[in-house]
Formats: C-alpha cells, sequence, structure tokens
C-alpha cells in the first residue's frame, strides 16, 4: 500500500441522522459531539433528527457536517488507521484543517459556524442557484456559463463534471442551452451560490472574523481547494477567506495526491459523493467511505487487510 489520504465531505451530501451511530460508537466522536454541543446547542438534534428542510440550511448544514466529517476521521484513528495527508470539500476543508490540527476541534467548530451564518446571510441577499453539469468538459461549461448572467463555473470535480453558481433566474435557460451542447444539468440541495462572486461581502468578512484565531503548521499535508496544492502554513486564513469566493479545483487536487504516492483514499462524513468523483478521475486507486458505525466497521477491516 501506498500512502493514504483523508477526504472530507462537503454540503449537499446531508441528511438526517449522519453521525449519530458513530456517536453510540466511538469515544473519540462522542466527545467530539458533546463538546461542540456546549458550544451550539441544538446542533445534535440537527443532525441526528432534523428535516431535510432544516439540514439545507447554510448555517446548519456547515456545523452538522463539520461534525461528521471529523467524527469519522477521528474514529478512524482511534481504530489505528491513520492519514498522510488530507483534502476537504468545500467546508469539508475547515474539518480537514481541524484533524490535521492548524487550530483546535472547537475552533473549528466555531469557524465552521460563523462560515456557514455568513454564507446563509449571503444566500438570502439574492435569489441564487447551484448545479451540475454533466457529460461535457469543463471548458465547454465555463464558456456556457459565461453567456448567462451572473452565471459561473465553479467547481471542477472530476472529468464530465463541472458545478455551476449563480443567479437562479439565469437557470432555466442555462439548462436549455446545456441540453442542446449534449449535456444534463442536476440541481444541488445547496441554499446559494458558493464559490462565486456572490460570496465575496461574505468571504470579507470571514477573513476579519478568522483574525480572531491562531493557526499552527499542519502536521499533515492538507491539500487547499484555492489551488490543489498543500496549505502554505504562513496563509492558512487568508486562503480559508479566498477558497470562499474561488472555484473548488477537486480534479486537479486528486490527480495530484495520486502523483504525489496516494493511492488509497477514504471519504469522511456524509455519503459516497467525494467517493464517486475520485472514481471517475483515477481508475488504479483503492476508495473507501466511512460516514456510520458500520462503514467505519467495513473500512477498517479492509484497509487493515490491504497492508
Amino acid at each position: 500500500m501506498g500512502k493514504i489520504a483523508f477526504l472530507f465531505a462537503g454540503q449537499g451530501a446531508q441528511y438526517s441522522g449522519m453521525g449519530k451511530t458513530l456517536y453510540e460508537s466511538s469515544a473519540a466522536a462522542k466527545a467530539l459531539y458533546d463538546e461542540a454541543e456546549a458550544i451550539r446547542p441544538g446542533t445534535m438534534q440537527q443532525s441526528f433528527s432534523g428535516t431535510d428542510e432544516e439540514l439545507k440550511q447554510t448555517a446548519n448544514t456547515q456545523p452538522c457536517l463539520y461534525l461528521v466529517d471529523l467524527a469519522a476521521a477521528r474514529a478512524l484513528e482511534e481504530n489505528g488507521i491513520h492519514a498522510d495527508a488530507a483534502a476537504g470539500f468545500s467546508l469539508g476543508e475547515i474539518a480537514a484543517l481541524a484533524f490535521a490540527g492548524a487550530y483546535s476541534d472547537a475552533d473549528g467548530f466555531r469557524i465552521v459556524s460563523t462560515r456557514g451564518q455568513l454564507m446563509q446571510e449571503a444566500s438570502d441577499a439574492a435569489e441564487t442557484a447551484m448545479c451540475a453539469v454533466v457529460k461535457l468538459d469543463a471548458q465547454t461549461v465555463a464558456d456556457a456559463a459565461a453567456e448567462f448572467e451572473q452565471l459561473y463555473a465553479v467547481n471542477f470535480n472530476c472529468p464530465g463534471q463541472t458545478v455551476v453558481s449563480g443567479l437562479k433566474s439565469s437557470m432555466p435557460d442555462f439548462t436549455a442551452k446545456i441540453k442542446e451542447l449534449g449535456g444534463r444539468c442536476i440541481p444541488l440541495a445547496v441554499s446559494a451560490a458558493f464559490h462565486s462572486p456572490f460570496m465575496n461581502d461574505a468571504s470579507a468578512k470571514f477573513g476579519a472574523a478568522l483574525s480572531a484565531y491562531s493557526f499552527t503548521a499542519p502536521r499533515i499535508p492538507v491539500y487547499a481547494n484555492l489551488d490543489a496544492q498543500p496549505y502554505d502554513p504562513e496563509k492558512i486564513a487568508s486562503t480559508m477567506e479566498q477558497q470562499m469566493r474561488s472555484p473548488v479545483r477537486w480534479q486537479t487536487t486528486i490527480e495530484n495526491m495520486i502523483a504525489a504516492g496516494f493511492d488509497t483514499f477514504i471519504e469522511v462524513g456524509a455519503g459516497k459523493t467525494l467517493s464517486g468523483l475520485v472514481k471517475k478521475t483515477a481508475a488504479d486507486v483503492k476508495i473507501y467511505n466511512v460516514d456510520s458505525a458500520e462503514t467505519l466497521a467495513e473500512t477498517v477491516k479492509a484497509v487493515k487487510e490491504s497492508c
């Protein structure tokens, strides 16, 4: 086996009940949730039994996903599976940095709660939406988006999948255009135009909020969405700020990690979205996911057997 990377899930993968069995079966996960609940009462209820509509609200989604992401990673460590590097998709990057020790788990929870609230406010300020475009190359999608008012190609996920973010009123005509080109648009379960200029004000406010925190060099490399390279320890806050309003270069991130010797990827957190993106990017790697006590046991067994 080569090197192991933990991939921290992003927004859109949330579901009611996420993290519950991890909380019930892992001491590390329980400690994480209990600490967060003291900071933001009600988070466990939202995570374990919240409605889909409640969890779709960015101010709730982000702290809840942060916890299940980080709980899964801590539970893996508790079971003897360790990461040589990490990456997170959008808000998943906040959990990845906490896991790597750039700040405490509690500070990470405070940071992600602030991030979610600011992005929620930005979403309330304009009617926006996001969709994943499949079956077309990234350049074709970006060129098509540029033809419409305030639409932007923002997440470069894998070959044949690019996410577009922007003005909701532009989406119907854009969807028709994509169909003409032979592609398909899939609406995303998010409430704002993330990683676009619609986040400029929120990003600036987030940068100001980050000035209250101290940062430490990560103990393992954390690949940044911003440039698909490991975080510069001297630029942690500025990179986090820019990430909110900049594209997510996920395909390039995975390609760079593979080039650096990573051949085993474990998605931590809700769903299997990132696992699917990795499969579409590289055929010759091992991919696992952990979002529950059951998938934790399966992954631990499989990884240890492959060593």
